[in-house]
């Protein structure tokens, strides 16, 4: 063991790549839920009788592309923390985006002729 080791530098106490992984793993699977959920509410509302406008297709897209873009940056900011960081960021932005998809739906709900075409 080196000298860096043994003082506590940063590189020795980053996490293993395999837990990195796995963080990353179990969190992708709820992040992914989220978007094939927004992506099932976007197909069902484009089908309908009516379809959907433009301002729709563009609130119903971007909750589809939010998942993914709240997940890479949560990636981003905190991978290279402890794996209790690491987890930390994701779960909070996991609860980012939950709280994002109960806008969409409550606007949805409330002014959705206005999504309608």
């Amino acid at each position: 063991m080196g000298p860096a080791a043994a003082s506590g530098s940063p590189a020795a106490k980053r996490t293993p790549v395999w837990v990195v992984v796995a963080i990353s793993v179990v969190f992708g699977l709820f992040y992914a839920y989220a978007l094939w959920n927004a992506l099932a509410f976007l197909i069902a509302q484009a089908s309908g009788p009516l379809g959907l406008n433009g301002y729709g297709w563009f609130v119903l897209l971007l909750a589809v592309v939010f998942p993914v873009g709240v997940f890479g940056a949560a990636f981003a900011l905190s991978w290279r923390r402890p794996a209790w960081q690491f987890a930390l960021v994701l779960f909070t932005g996991l609860c980012v985006v939950a709280v994002f998809w109960l806008n969409v739906i409550a606007y949805a709900a409330v002014y959705g002729a206005s999504l309608l075409g």
